[in-house]
Protein backbone atom coordinates (compact mmCIF):
# COMPACT_ATOMS: atom_id res chain seq x y z
CA UNK A 1 0.00 0.00 0.00
CA UNK A 2 1.23 3.48 -0.81
CA UNK A 3 1.11 6.50 1.48
CA UNK A 4 1.55 10.18 0.66
CA UNK A 5 3.77 10.28 -2.43
CA UNK A 6 7.26 11.68 -2.14
CA UNK A 7 8.04 15.03 -3.73
CA UNK A 8 9.78 14.69 -7.08
CA UNK A 9 11.42 18.10 -6.87
CA UNK A 10 12.80 20.37 -4.18
CA UNK A 11 11.33 23.87 -3.95
CA UNK A 12 12.93 26.47 -1.69
CA UNK A 13 12.04 30.02 -0.76
CA UNK A 14 14.95 31.17 -2.93
CA UNK A 15 13.49 29.33 -5.95
CA UNK A 16 10.05 30.85 -5.41
CA UNK A 17 11.61 34.29 -5.10
CA UNK A 18 13.55 33.77 -8.35
CA UNK A 19 10.40 32.70 -10.22
CA UNK A 20 8.44 35.69 -8.96
CA UNK A 21 11.19 38.21 -9.63
CA UNK A 22 11.60 36.91 -13.19
CA UNK A 23 7.96 36.41 -14.17
CA UNK A 24 5.68 38.36 -11.81
CA UNK A 25 7.80 41.25 -10.46
CA UNK A 26 4.74 43.10 -9.16
CA UNK A 27 4.83 40.61 -6.24
CA UNK A 28 8.60 40.62 -5.75
CA UNK A 29 8.55 42.91 -2.70
CA UNK A 30 6.34 40.57 -0.68
CA UNK A 31 7.96 38.43 2.03
CA UNK A 32 7.89 34.70 1.35
CA UNK A 33 7.57 31.93 3.91
CA UNK A 34 6.87 28.24 3.61
CA UNK A 35 3.25 27.45 4.53
CA UNK A 36 2.82 23.75 3.89
CA UNK A 37 3.15 20.70 1.66
CA UNK A 38 0.29 18.45 0.64
CA UNK A 39 -0.20 15.40 -1.53
CA UNK A 40 0.39 17.37 -4.74
CA UNK A 41 1.64 20.90 -4.07
CA UNK A 42 3.96 23.12 -2.07
CA UNK A 43 2.41 26.29 -0.66
CA UNK A 44 4.36 29.42 0.19
CA UNK A 45 2.72 32.45 1.75
CA UNK A 46 3.35 35.79 0.03
CA UNK A 47 2.84 38.66 2.41
CA UNK A 48 -0.47 38.54 4.25
CA UNK A 49 -2.94 38.09 1.42
CA UNK A 50 -1.44 35.79 -1.21
CA UNK A 51 0.17 32.38 -1.64
CA UNK A 52 2.28 30.67 -4.29
CA UNK A 53 1.14 27.15 -5.19
CA UNK A 54 3.67 24.91 -6.94
CA UNK A 55 3.28 21.24 -7.93
CA UNK A 56 5.64 18.84 -6.15
CA UNK A 57 5.34 15.97 -8.62
CA UNK A 58 4.63 15.48 -12.32
CA UNK A 59 1.11 14.11 -11.80
CA UNK A 60 0.15 17.32 -10.00
CA UNK A 61 1.46 19.49 -12.83
CA UNK A 62 -1.61 18.48 -14.85
CA UNK A 63 -3.94 19.08 -11.91
CA UNK A 64 -2.84 22.67 -11.38
CA UNK A 65 -3.73 23.38 -15.02
CA UNK A 66 -7.24 22.15 -14.23
CA UNK A 67 -7.43 24.56 -11.26
CA UNK A 68 -6.28 27.40 -13.48
CA UNK A 69 -9.01 26.55 -16.00
CA UNK A 70 -11.91 25.94 -13.64
CA UNK A 71 -11.61 28.20 -10.62
CA UNK A 72 -11.92 31.55 -12.45
CA UNK A 73 -15.24 30.26 -13.83
CA UNK A 74 -16.57 28.85 -10.56
CA UNK A 75 -15.40 31.19 -7.80
CA UNK A 76 -17.92 33.99 -8.26
CA UNK A 77 -20.96 31.75 -7.85
CA UNK A 78 -19.76 29.82 -4.81
CA UNK A 79 -20.77 30.89 -1.28
CA UNK A 80 -17.38 29.97 0.24
CA UNK A 81 -14.00 31.45 -0.67
CA UNK A 82 -11.82 29.61 -3.17
CA UNK A 83 -8.20 30.18 -4.27
CA UNK A 84 -8.91 31.27 -7.84
CA UNK A 85 -5.53 32.28 -9.36
CA UNK A 86 -4.69 35.96 -9.48
CA UNK A 87 -1.58 35.24 -11.57
CA UNK A 88 -0.14 32.22 -13.38
CA UNK A 89 3.54 31.36 -13.61
CA UNK A 90 5.37 29.16 -16.09
CA UNK A 91 8.44 26.93 -15.94
CA UNK A 92 11.66 28.72 -15.13
CA UNK A 93 14.74 28.96 -12.91
CA UNK A 94 15.06 25.18 -13.08
CA UNK A 95 11.44 24.58 -12.06
CA UNK A 96 9.64 22.52 -14.77
CA UNK A 97 5.90 23.22 -14.36
CA UNK A 98 3.17 25.83 -14.37
CA UNK A 99 2.34 27.37 -10.96
CA UNK A 100 -0.09 29.87 -9.49
CA UNK A 101 -0.37 32.85 -7.19
CA UNK A 102 -3.67 32.61 -5.35
CA UNK A 103 -5.47 34.43 -2.53
CA UNK A 104 -4.52 33.35 0.97
CA UNK A 105 -7.72 32.16 2.68
CA UNK A 106 -7.69 32.64 6.43
CA UNK A 107 -8.84 29.73 8.55
CA UNK A 108 -7.85 26.35 9.90
CA UNK A 109 -8.33 22.95 8.28
CA UNK A 110 -11.57 21.48 9.52
CA UNK A 111 -9.92 18.29 10.79
CA UNK A 112 -8.13 20.51 13.34
CA UNK A 113 -10.97 23.02 13.88
CA UNK A 114 -14.26 21.16 13.30
CA UNK A 115 -17.36 23.03 12.10
CA UNK A 116 -20.23 23.70 14.49
CA UNK A 117 -23.63 22.00 14.36
CA UNK A 118 -25.10 24.67 12.07
CA UNK A 119 -22.80 24.03 9.10
CA UNK A 120 -24.71 21.18 7.47
CA UNK A 121 -26.96 23.59 5.61
CA UNK A 122 -23.95 25.72 4.61
CA UNK A 123 -22.25 22.66 3.10
CA UNK A 124 -25.43 21.77 1.19
CA UNK A 125 -25.68 25.32 -0.15
CA UNK A 126 -22.07 25.22 -1.34
CA UNK A 127 -22.55 21.86 -3.04
CA UNK A 128 -25.76 22.94 -4.78
CA UNK A 129 -24.00 26.05 -6.11
CA UNK A 130 -21.06 23.99 -7.35
CA UNK A 131 -23.00 21.07 -8.83
CA UNK A 132 -24.19 22.84 -11.97
CA UNK A 133 -23.77 21.51 -15.53
CA UNK A 134 -20.10 21.50 -16.42
CA UNK A 135 -18.64 23.30 -19.41
CA UNK A 136 -17.81 21.24 -22.49
CA UNK A 137 -14.09 21.61 -21.79
CA UNK A 138 -14.30 20.73 -18.09
CA UNK A 139 -11.62 18.22 -17.10
CA UNK A 140 -12.44 14.55 -16.72
CA UNK A 141 -10.84 12.59 -13.91
CA UNK A 142 -10.36 8.79 -13.98
CA UNK A 143 -10.43 8.69 -10.16
CA UNK A 144 -13.24 11.12 -9.25
CA UNK A 145 -16.80 11.50 -10.47
CA UNK A 146 -16.69 8.09 -12.12
CA UNK A 147 -18.74 4.98 -11.43
CA UNK A 148 -17.75 3.24 -8.21
CA UNK A 149 -17.64 0.01 -10.18
CA UNK A 150 -14.49 1.40 -11.80
CA UNK A 151 -12.81 1.55 -8.37
CA UNK A 152 -13.88 -1.84 -6.99
CA UNK A 153 -10.53 -3.58 -7.02
CA UNK A 154 -8.69 -0.76 -5.28
CA UNK A 155 -11.41 -0.18 -2.67
CA UNK A 156 -11.79 -3.89 -1.94
CA UNK A 157 -8.06 -4.14 -1.31
CA UNK A 158 -8.17 -1.14 1.02
CA UNK A 159 -11.25 -2.48 2.81
CA UNK A 160 -9.48 -5.76 3.50
CA UNK A 161 -6.38 -3.94 4.68
CA UNK A 162 -8.32 -1.72 7.10
CA UNK A 163 -10.43 -4.65 8.26
CA UNK A 164 -7.25 -6.42 9.32
CA UNK A 165 -6.36 -5.15 12.78
CA UNK A 166 -9.14 -2.53 13.21
CA UNK A 167 -12.85 -2.48 14.05
CA UNK A 168 -13.62 0.21 11.47
CA UNK A 169 -15.17 -1.99 8.77
CA UNK A 170 -18.48 -2.80 10.39
CA UNK A 171 -21.39 -4.68 8.85
CA UNK A 172 -22.98 -1.29 8.16
CA UNK A 173 -19.92 -0.08 6.24
CA UNK A 174 -19.84 -3.27 4.17
CA UNK A 175 -23.56 -2.94 3.41
CA UNK A 176 -23.25 0.71 2.39
CA UNK A 177 -20.45 -0.15 -0.01
CA UNK A 178 -22.40 -3.01 -1.62
CA UNK A 179 -25.56 -0.88 -1.86
CA UNK A 180 -23.59 1.86 -3.58
CA UNK A 181 -22.21 -0.60 -6.12
CA UNK A 182 -25.74 -1.82 -6.81
CA UNK A 183 -27.09 1.70 -7.40
CA UNK A 184 -27.55 2.74 -11.04
CA UNK A 185 -24.66 4.59 -12.63
CA UNK A 186 -24.98 8.35 -12.77
CA UNK A 187 -25.47 10.14 -16.08
CA UNK A 188 -24.79 13.55 -14.50
CA UNK A 189 -21.97 15.74 -15.72
CA UNK A 190 -21.73 18.53 -13.17
CA UNK A 191 -18.78 20.46 -11.76
CA UNK A 192 -17.09 18.68 -8.83
CA UNK A 193 -14.37 19.62 -6.37
CA UNK A 194 -13.38 15.95 -6.30
CA UNK A 195 -11.42 15.87 -3.03
CA UNK A 196 -13.57 17.44 -0.31
CA UNK A 197 -11.92 15.89 2.72
CA UNK A 198 -11.42 17.75 5.98
CA UNK A 199 -7.93 19.10 5.26
CA UNK A 200 -9.22 20.86 2.14
CA UNK A 201 -12.03 22.80 3.84
CA UNK A 202 -11.21 25.67 6.21
CA UNK A 203 -13.17 26.97 9.18
CA UNK A 204 -13.16 30.15 11.26
CA UNK A 205 -14.92 30.29 14.61
CA UNK A 206 -16.85 27.12 13.80
CA UNK A 207 -18.08 28.28 10.38
CA UNK A 208 -16.90 27.07 6.99
CA UNK A 209 -14.64 29.76 5.55
CA UNK A 210 -13.12 28.42 2.34
CA UNK A 211 -12.45 25.42 0.12
CA UNK A 212 -8.91 24.85 -1.11
CA UNK A 213 -6.93 22.30 -3.17
CA UNK A 214 -8.99 22.05 -6.34
CA UNK A 215 -6.56 19.83 -8.24
CA UNK A 216 -9.19 17.11 -8.71
CA UNK A 217 -11.81 19.51 -10.10
CA UNK A 218 -13.70 17.75 -12.86
CA UNK A 219 -17.06 16.92 -14.38
CA UNK A 220 -18.96 13.86 -13.19
CA UNK A 221 -21.22 12.29 -10.59
CA UNK A 222 -22.01 14.65 -7.67
CA UNK A 223 -21.97 11.65 -5.31
CA UNK A 224 -18.20 12.06 -5.09
CA UNK A 225 -18.59 15.43 -3.37
CA UNK A 226 -21.64 14.46 -1.31
CA UNK A 227 -19.36 12.06 0.55
CA UNK A 228 -18.15 15.22 2.30
CA UNK A 229 -21.25 15.04 4.50
CA UNK A 230 -19.46 12.29 6.45
CA UNK A 231 -16.01 13.73 5.88
CA UNK A 232 -16.67 17.23 7.20
CA UNK A 233 -19.55 17.13 9.67
CA UNK A 234 -18.88 15.55 13.09
CA UNK A 235 -22.42 16.15 14.32
CA UNK A 236 -25.14 13.71 13.27
CA UNK A 237 -27.80 16.44 13.19
CA UNK A 238 -25.61 18.51 10.90
CA UNK A 239 -25.26 15.57 8.55
CA UNK A 240 -29.04 15.10 8.52
CA UNK A 241 -29.50 18.81 7.77
CA UNK A 242 -27.06 18.65 4.86
CA UNK A 243 -28.91 15.69 3.34
CA UNK A 244 -32.30 17.35 3.83
CA UNK A 245 -31.18 20.64 2.29
CA UNK A 246 -29.35 19.14 -0.69
CA UNK A 247 -32.21 16.64 -1.17
CA UNK A 248 -30.47 13.91 -3.18
CA UNK A 249 -32.62 11.09 -4.51
CA UNK A 250 -32.12 7.64 -3.02
CA UNK A 251 -29.75 6.48 -5.76
CA UNK A 252 -27.50 9.53 -5.47
CA UNK A 253 -27.48 9.23 -1.68
CA UNK A 254 -26.51 5.57 -1.89
CA UNK A 255 -23.61 6.37 -4.23
CA UNK A 256 -22.56 9.22 -1.91
CA UNK A 257 -22.31 6.79 1.01
CA UNK A 258 -20.20 4.52 -1.18
CA UNK A 259 -17.87 7.39 -1.98
CA UNK A 260 -17.64 8.11 1.74
CA UNK A 261 -16.51 4.51 2.25
CA UNK A 262 -13.98 5.08 -0.53
CA UNK A 263 -12.52 8.20 1.08
CA UNK A 264 -12.58 6.61 4.53
CA UNK A 265 -10.59 3.53 3.64
CA UNK A 266 -8.17 5.31 1.30
CA UNK A 267 -7.35 8.09 3.76
CA UNK A 268 -7.04 5.70 6.69
CA UNK A 269 -5.00 3.06 4.90
CA UNK A 270 -2.63 5.47 3.14
CA UNK A 271 -2.43 7.70 6.19
CA UNK A 272 -1.25 5.02 8.57
CA UNK A 273 1.88 4.66 6.45
CA UNK A 274 3.10 8.25 6.69
CA UNK A 275 0.30 10.76 7.35
CA UNK A 276 -1.39 10.53 10.77
CA UNK A 277 -3.81 13.35 9.96
CA UNK A 278 -5.10 11.54 6.89
CA UNK A 279 -5.43 8.41 8.99
CA UNK A 280 -7.51 10.27 11.58
CA UNK A 281 -9.75 11.80 8.89
CA UNK A 282 -10.35 8.37 7.36
CA UNK A 283 -11.20 6.87 10.74
CA UNK A 284 -13.67 9.67 11.46
CA UNK A 285 -15.48 9.07 8.16
CA UNK A 286 -15.85 5.35 8.77
CA UNK A 287 -17.05 5.82 12.34
CA UNK A 288 -19.64 8.41 11.25
CA UNK A 289 -20.97 6.06 8.59
CA UNK A 290 -21.27 3.25 11.12
CA UNK A 291 -22.96 5.56 13.64
CA UNK A 292 -25.53 6.79 11.13
CA UNK A 293 -26.47 3.37 9.76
Amino acid sequence: MSGTPAAEISVSIDLVRALIEDQLPQYASLPIRRAGEGWDNFTFRLGDDLAARLPRRAAAAILILNEQLALPRLAARLPLLTPAPVAIGKPGAGYPWSWSIVPWIAGEPSDLAPPDIFQGSILARFLRALHQPADADAPLNPYRGVALADRVQMVTTRLDSVRSGTDLITAAVDTLWLDALAAPRSTDRVWLHGDLHAQNVLTQNGSFAGVIDWGDVCAGDPATDLAAIWGLLPDRQARAAAIADYAPDDELLSRARGWAVFFGVVLYDAGRINNPRHMAVGEAILRRLAADF
